[in-house]
């Protein structure tokens, strides 16, 4: 991946070189040419085009911004309410990340989703506790980070 954008960067700055115009905009469509240079390259690289990880690793991005947001505006409507109506609760939900970096990344992301926490995780990294503030539902909660988290991080590193 890192040699693809370095190719493509060299290509950037060739293009710019070669139109005299040492430019944001010059480099900008020297570095689409050479995206699109690449793309037409990509079955004589190992590695898969590398423009597909880094528009997994936005979409990654979005999702966790997302559930954020989402997740912030339920946290705080539970503690604005004069009682509150919670039903904490821990459950294990098994992973089919295999790269310790993968369940790493996951357990940062739940984690630092306001209301769920990974508290645990198993010796085999197969398995992660999680403690959710509000709880109604745990396979529902189960469904929601293996489609939107553990989906993502497996289209970064797939």
């Amino acid at each position: 991946m890192s040699f693809q954008l370095i190719i493509n960067l060299i290509i950037a700055v060739i293009w710019m070189f070669l139109n005299n115009a040492w430019t944001v905009s010059g480099l900008v469509s020297g570095y689409v040419i050479g995206l699109g240079i690449l793309f037409l390259l990509r079955n004589f690289f190992p590695s898969r085009f590398y423009f597909i990880g880094v528009m997994a690793i936005l979409k990654l991005i979005v999702i966790f911004l997302k559930e954020l947001i989402l997740s912030s505006v339920e946290v705080m409507g539970q503690i604005m309410q004069p009682k509150l109506n919670i039903q904490p609760g821990i459950f294990a939900m098994d992973i089919k990340l295999k790269k310790e970096w993968e369940v790493t990344v996951l357990s940062c992301l739940i984690t630092l989703t306001p209301g769920t926490l990974v508290v645990d995780v198993s010796p085999d990294n197969k398995t992660l506790y999680i403690h959710a503030m509000h709880l109604p539902d745990v396979e529902k909660a189960k469904s929601d980070i293996k489609n939107t988290f553990e989906k993502a991080i497996q289209g970064v590193s797939r």
